[in-house]
């Protein structure tokens, strides 16, 4: 018998082999940007069969508005278009080629609302994504769900990039391709894992609430997001904030230049803590070393000079508005009722979660679950707590799980 390595430990294992890597199975054309090219495109798209993969770049990070730079489009019988939307008035024809066809797409609130800006709307659609998610799968993202069903890899070393970009380089245009290439077989393979464990009706529900998905709600405040703004001490001091990230939005919004880019949040946060009391004080200070921001130094100067001339009765509060409960964290000083209330019906919803193996924001909106403990119906039984759920906006197979067990919770 030969002995054992002295090195080797019980624990050792051989190293698995690396999945092999995902490719373009036909030649990839040229990107579609005169209206002949697509014109042929919708033909052919028009002609084929079965469900459409369906995806869109932007340029999140480089500019301003969320707007499709590039349309992946894949369908059998008819291949992978890519198609440059900023070359059209909007890609309508490209809908009626598609005419009732389901959608195929991942992560669909990501993509929905700049393709119905390109007149590019489902009449039926499967998400990929949220359907892994129901499946309470450990990845959902696409490499990660590639991985789990066709065990394969995925690259992902261009999800950042500059989508704006003219004319995209032909390594991005093959890495736009790929997210669309297996998006049918995906489908297929997660649909029978949905219906193996009773969950397809629950999916079916939630892409059909997806069709009417317009984005996400605007925040009455959208300010107050800037990040560090806890450090601005008063009121005073959230002027500036304000006042300059508003100023920054315009310029970002006039420009097409992601916020950030125009003058970083950092940067807001320290000339609202140490306000420069005059322009070549602003000049000099620290966030307007860089090219970029000094290019508006005359902007950022008003910015700061409206702020600290306005009147107390104007200047924001010191917390923010909440349209809802406030933050749970002030509850058990403010209503300790409504704090014991919200704690059962959590655990309540945390122990369902488990039962039905699903992750717990996928079965009901914790946001949901606040507003019902700070303000529970005057009568609680499973139908007023229904009713409520149905109000804000929860499924009917969410309501049909919770209902029951979170008005036994409210009640306790």
């Amino acid at each position: 018998m030969t002995a054992p390595d002295a090195g080797a430990t019980p624990d050792d294992a051989p190293e698995e082999a690396p999945l092999p890597r995902l490719g373009l199975r036909e030649p990839l054309g040229d990107v579609i940007d005169d209206e002949d090219e697509l014109a042929r495109a919708c033909a052919e798209i028009s002609l084929a069969y079965g469900p459409i993969g369906l995806d869109a770049e932007r340029a999140s990070g480089y500019r301003y508005s969320q707007r499709a730079y590039l349309v992946q489009v894949r369908r059998e019988g008819a291949g992978t278009f890519l198609i440059d939307p900023t070359a059209f008035d909007d890609l309508t024809d490209l809908g009626e080629a598609f005419g009732e066809a389901e959608w195929i797409l991942h992560a669909a609130t990501q993509d929905l609302p700049c393709l119905a800006e390109v007149g590019l709307r489902p009449t039926a659609l499967f998400d990929t994504e949220l359907a892994g998610r129901l499946l309470n799968l450990p990845r959902v993202g696409l490499a990660g769900l590639v991985e789990h069903y066709l065990h394969m890899s995925l690259a992902k070393e261009f999800s950042a990039a500059d989508w704006s970009t003219r004319p995209l380089p032909e390594p991005w245009l093959e890495y736009a391709a790929l997210d669309v290439e297996v998006l049918v077989e995906l489908r297929n393979l997660v649909e029978a894992d949905l219906e193996r464990t009773g969950k397809l009706p629950w999916a079916l529900e939630e892409f059909e609430a997806l069709l009417t998905f317009t984005g996400p709600a605007e925040r009455s405040e959208p300010w107050r997001r800037t990040s560090g703004i806890h450090k601005a001490r008063g009121r005073r001091a959230l002027a500036v904030v304000r006042s300059l990230w508003q100023t920054r939005d315009r310029i970002a919004q006039q420009r097409d230049v992601t916020p950030g880019r125009i003058l970083p949040d950092s940067a807001i946060l320290e000339l609202a803590m140490s306000p420069p009391q005059d322009l070549s004080q602003l000049r000099a200070s620290r966030p307007m070393r860089g090219r970029g921001p000094r290019r508006f130094l005359d902007e950022w100067h008003a910015a700061i000079e409206e702020a600290l001339s306005l009147d107390e009765a104007d200047l924001p509060s010191a917390g923010q508005r909440h349209d809802g409960p406030p933050p749970p964290r002030a509850w058990a000083e403010k209503n300790p009722a409504a704090a014991g209330r919200l704690q059962r019906a959590k655990a309540v919803v945390v122990e369902l979660a488990e039962q039905y193996d699903l992750p717990s924001e996928n079965l009901v909106s914790p946001g949901f679950i606040r507003q019902l403990a700070w303000e529970p119906p005057s009568v609680i039984d499973s139908d007023t707590v229904g009713e409520a759920l149905t109000e804000l906006g929860a499924r009917r197979w969410q309501i049909g799980l919770v209902a029951g067990p979170v008005s036994q919770a409210l009640r306790e």
